[in-house]
């Protein structure tokens, strides 16, 4: 079984594109999620994403661009959420 990843993404108008959060590995990561779903915010599963955010990154960083059509997807799909909620 290998290691559980998870990373937080959030976007910010002001900002120049999407900015990491939140990232970790195993316990980190059973965080994060664990923090997530408390908030109510939308957990989504995108282990290659994960795994890509989890390389290098620090938290407050702005994602690489060639990540952020993957970041946008999912940013989209939790506006989505929210507005149906």
């Amino acid at each position: 079984m290998g290691k559980r990843t998870a990373s937080a993404i959030a976007y910010s108008p002001e900002d120049t594109g999407p900015r990491l959060i939140a990232s970790g590995r195993d316990r980190a990561a059973e965080r994060i999620i664990a923090i997530a779903e408390q908030a109510g915010v939308a957990v989504i599963e995108d282990p290659a994403l994960a795994v890509l955010l989890d390389s290098g990154l620090r938290p407050g960083e702005i994602i690489p661009v060639w990540c952020w059509e993957a970041a946008a997807k999912i940013l989209a799909f939790v506006l989505a959420k929210d507005k149906n909620e």
